[in-house]
C-alpha cells in the first residue's frame, strides 16, 4: 500500500479506513470490530479516520473496545479523529442546538474523551471538523499547538475548511496543518474548480476526501449523471474491479495525493478496498469519467 508522508514522523496509508458507520453495524463487538481492523491491515491500509460525534459520540468506544481486547493491534495503526461539533445526543444530549466550539475548553476535553473512549495515549492526527464561525483562532490556534507539544496529538489539520478557514487558523498557529479532509468524488466535482484542491497542492498538503463514492450513489446507480454508470462498469470489467474501484482510483489519479476515506462494515468488501489501486487511469479515462459527471464535454 502506498503512503502519503504528512510530517517527518507521520505517514497515513493512502487508503483510510473510515469508521463513521461503525454503530450502524448489527454486530458492534469488539471482536468483529478487531476483523474489520485487521482486514484493512492485511492490505496495508492502517490508518483509522475516526471523529468524536461518529455513531451519535458511540463509534470511538467501540474501536477503544477492539484495542482493549487485542492488545497490540493499536501499536499497529494511525488514529484520526476530529472534534467541534455539538449535536444533541450522547454526552451532548443537554445541548439546546446543534453548534460548533472550538474554544480552547472543548477541543482539549474532546481530546481528553477520544483518548479515553479509543483506549489510547495518542492521536495521530486531530482535525477541527467544522468551520466554526464564532473561532477565535488565537485560542483555537494555541489549544492545538498545546495538544501537539503535551504529546497527546501528533499532527493537526482540519475538514471541511474553505481556503481562508485554513489561512485564518493558520496565521495563529506554530504547528503546520498537514490535511484538509473535504468531500470528493464523481458526484462532488468543485473541488477540483473552486479553488480548494489547487489550494492544497500549492501548499504540498495532501487533502482527504470523504464520502469518495458519493455517498453510495456511485455503487448504486442513484447518481443522476447520465453515462457515468456504464463508463464506470466498462472499466471495471476491462481491469477486473468492481466499480469502487474505479471511482477511487479516479481520485487516486489526481497530483494533489488525495487519501479517499473509505467507510463500510462489510468485510468483504473491507478486503477488497485495496482494488483501487490496481485500476491504471490514465488522462484520457479521467476525463472521460470526469466527462459524464459533468454532464458535458469540458469547455
Amino acid at each position: 500500500m502506498d503512503r502519503v508522508t504528512l510530517t517527518d514522523t507521520l505517514s497515513l496509508s493512502r487508503i483510510v479506513y473510515g469508521m463513521w458507520r461503525l454503530s450502524e453495524d448489527r454486530d458492534t463487538s469488539a471482536g468483529h470490530v478487531q476483523a474489520k481492523v485487521e482486514a484493512c491491515l492485511e492490505q496495508g491500509i492502517t490508518s483509522m479516520d475516526q471523529a468524536d460525534i461518529y455513531g451519535g459520540y458511540e463509534a470511538e468506544a467501540l474501536l477503544g473496545a477492539a484495542f482493549k481486547a487485542a492488545p497490540g493491534l493499536r501499536d499497529k495503526c494511525e488514529i484520526v479523529t476530529k472534534c467541534d461539533i455539538v449535536a444533541p445526543a450522547g454526552r451532548h444530549a443537554d445541548a439546546r442546538v446543534k453548534h460548533y466550539d472550538t474554544s480552547r475548553a472543548h477541543v482539549t476535553q474532546s481530546v481528553e474523551d477520544s483518548l479515553r473512549l479509543m483506549a489510547i495515549d495518542r492521536i495521530d492526527l486531530l482535525l477541527i471538523h467544522r468551520p466554526d464561525p464564532l473561532m477565535d483562532h488565537h485560542e483555537t490556534g494555541r489549544a492545538l499547538d498545546d495538544l501537539v507539544a503535551s504529546g497527546k496529538v501528533g499532527a493537526v489539520g482540519v475538514s471541511n475548511f474553505r481556503p481562508w478557514d485554513w489561512s485564518l487558523l493558520q496565521s495563529a498557529m506554530q504547528t503546520p496543518l498537514v490535511t484538509n479532509q473535504i468531500e470528493i468524488s464523481l458526484n462532488r466535482l468543485e473541488p477540483f474548480t473552486n479553488g480548494d484542491l489547487a489550494f492544497l497542492q500549492e501548499k504540498g498538503v495532501p487533502p482527504m476526501a470523504w464520502s469518495p463514492l458519493g455517498g453510495g450513489s456511485l455503487m448504486s446507480g442513484e447518481s443522476d449523471q447520465k453515462g457515468l454508470r456504464p463508463t464506470l462498469a466498462r472499466v471495471a470489467k476491462e481491469q477486473n474491479v468492481d466499480i469502487a474501484a474505479v471511482a477511487v482510483a479516479w481520485l487516486l489519479a489526481h497530483p494533489s495525493k488525495i487519501m479517499p476515506v473509505m467507510g463500510t462494515n462489510t468485510l468483504s468488501r473491507i478486503a477488497t478496498l485495496g482494488d483501487a489501486l490496481k485500476v491504471e487511469m490514465d488522462r484520457q479515462a479521467w476525463f472521460e469519467l470526469y466527462t459524464h459527471a459533468l454532464g458535458h464535454e469540458v469547455p
